[in-house]
């Protein structure tokens, strides 16, 4: 499985993992002509190979009509640009006038859908920390172009490299406090903070906002698990490279490389019951996968005294794990339950749509360790069935043979 893993021990900007993401291309100078055609007004990619701690990589400048961003004082540890952190005079733009810019570039949908999506995430995050709603929030025109680079390369380098799995580390967020047009703010600065909820973070001694909203934003959005490194048979890494020097070299690495089919960490929850009807039962299954349960089933067991009983189990990822114990101590008689930490290992999924002349159906793909499993999914099986007055087998065997045919055409 073609796997990307984010180490973000410094933290990460938007400028840093452009770079990294550029060294894993062989021909990184090629690929920053590409980012330069992309014809964003004003702006202009450079790259230059720079030495952190006695680790060579690559520091990527984006200049605005000339002009490269400065940050607004010392103490931040990387630069980023983006709604209201920084000193300037010049026009603003909306969240709309940004995503019009954005449609106008001459890059792939994808691109754009996601470049929109994490500039939406900034956007929301501002609005939180400003109290004003998000076509309200307003943009720097200096600030804004180099942070619409930044989030329109990363974008586009994702979807050049298109990874099957992204991962990355908990993410170094820095101490201290931060200079900015409203004052001396603590680090992480607030936007950051509100775009990081649900990811894990941590700080340290380094002193300085190592995480900004436009890194913080990006990882959000391309990050499927934040978790250690896995099995990785690795093809490339890159180093991005910040501008200011610290006693810890000041990078964002990336690993490029193939890792196990997908493994993760599950909690197994387990409880025996014998005094609850199967209404109550089936009650609190439903109750359970509502509350994010991966499966929730039943086992028949003998209990105490040879009673026959029932053995409850729910499987859950670990951020749902005290939500759930919760709900099994509410919809259950239990008094106690078991905890298993277990690993689990799926085929990776993917889903795609295929019309047919019952409209549009959702085909689910399943691929790994050698095999690979088409399905469409039942939900759609079975409104075309009740609504043609077939069977689902029937279903099955007419979309089957529309696609051979089409194959065939």
């Amino acid at each position: 499985m073609k796997t990307l893993y984010f180490n973000c021990g410094m933290g990460a900007a938007g400028d840093m993992l452009t770079a990294a993401l550029l060294e894993l291309f062989p021909d990184k100078d090629a690929v920053l002509a590409e980012l330069n055609a992309l014809g964003i007004p004003g702006v202009r990619f450079s790259c230059e190979t720079v030495t952190k701690c006695g680790i060579q990589g690559t520091h990527v400048t984006v200049t605005v009509d000339g002009k490269e961003e400065m940050p607004a004082e010392d103490g931040e540890g990387h630069e980023d640009h983006h709604g209201h952190e920084h000193h300037h005079s010049h026009e603003h733009h909306s969240l709309h006038d940004i995503e019009s810019l954005i449609a106008s570039l001459p890059v792939s949908e994808k691109v754009r859908k996601d470049a929109a999506e994490v500039y939406a995430l900034i956007a929301e995050a501002e609005s939180h920390v400003h109290g004003r709603p998000v076509p309200e929030i307003h943009f720097h025109e200096v600030g804004t172009m180099d942070a619409v680079a930044d989030v329109t390369a990363v974008c586009y380098l994702m979807d050049k490299l298109s990874p099957d799995l992204v991962l990355a580390s908990a993410v170094h967020v820095g101490c201290g406090t931060v200079r900015c047009a409203h004052g001396v703010l603590p680090v992480p600065a607030p936007a950051t903070a509100y775009i990081l909820r649900d990811v894990p973070i941590y700080g340290g001694s380094v002193e300085g906002e190592l995480c900004t909203p436009t890194g913080a934003a990006l990882l959000k959005y391309f990050v499927d698990r934040f978790d250690a490194m896995p099995r990785l048979l690795i093809s490339a890494i890159g180093y991005g490279c910040g501008k200011k020097d610290f006693e810890t070299a000041n990078i964002v690495r990336v690993f490029l490389g193939e890792s196990e089919e997908d493994m993760d960490i599950v909690y197994e929850l387990n409880c025996n019951v014998d005094d609850m009807t199967a209404e109550d039962i089936s009650f609190a299954l439903e109750r359970f996968f509502e509350a994010g349960a991966l499966e929730a089933y039943t086992i028949p067991v003998n209990m105490k005294k040879n009673r026959p009983g029932t053995l409850i189990r729910v499987i859950c990822r670990p951020e749902n794990e005290e939500e759930l114990i919760r709900q099994i101590f509410r919809h259950t008689t239990t008094i106690g339950l078991r905890e298993n930490v277990t690993q689990r290992r799926v085929l990776s999924r993917s889903f795609s749509e295929q019309e047919t002349p019952w409209g549009p159906v959702t085909v689910k793909r399943s691929e790994g360790y050698g095999v690979e499993r088409i399905k469409i999914e039942y939900e759609d099986l079975a409104r075309i069935a009740r609504e043609q007055g077939l069977s689902l087998a029937e279903v099955r065997e007419r979309i089957a043979g529309r696609g051979e045919d089409e194959t065939h055409a």
